[in-house]
């Protein structure tokens, strides 16, 4: 499997495991000039946007060490971009990770883990 195509799957499994939790999904990969991001929800009265990280493997680590410092302050400039251009949105919001590993062999998922707050 590419990785581009772990990454969809992973963020379509992401969408799922969210909206069982009562996360209420109201975007998918939000771009500006300054990033992307994979998902923007609503939960618990709280806008959420969430960045979804899928692996094959821990060869390289897992998901979750996949942010860097630098991915992070990215991700804060495009959710304060979609903040700016959006009327009507929770004051509350935050930044979540969605860590997804993937078996390469059966391409179904072996753990997906919701990370609230990843972002401070």
């Amino acid at each position: 499997m590419k990785k581009q195509e772990s990454g969809r799957l992973g963020e379509q499994l992401a969408c799922a495991a969210l909206k069982k939790k009562g996360y209420k999904i109201i975007e998918t990969n939000y771009r500006c000039r300054l990033g992307e991001i994979d998902i923007i929800a609503l939960h618990k009265g709280c806008l959420v946007f969430i960045e979804v990280r899928s692996k094959t493997g821990n060869a390289f680590g897992t998901p979750e060490e996949s942010v860097t410092a630098q991915k992070k302050q990215r991700l804060i400039s495009t959710a304060m971009d979609y903040l700016s251009s959006h009327r009507d949105l929770p004051e509350n919001w935050r930044i979540d990770f969605v860590a997804v590993e993937l078996d390469p062999l059966t391409n179904k998922a072996t753990r997906i883990e919701i990370i609230e707050n990843a972002v401070e």
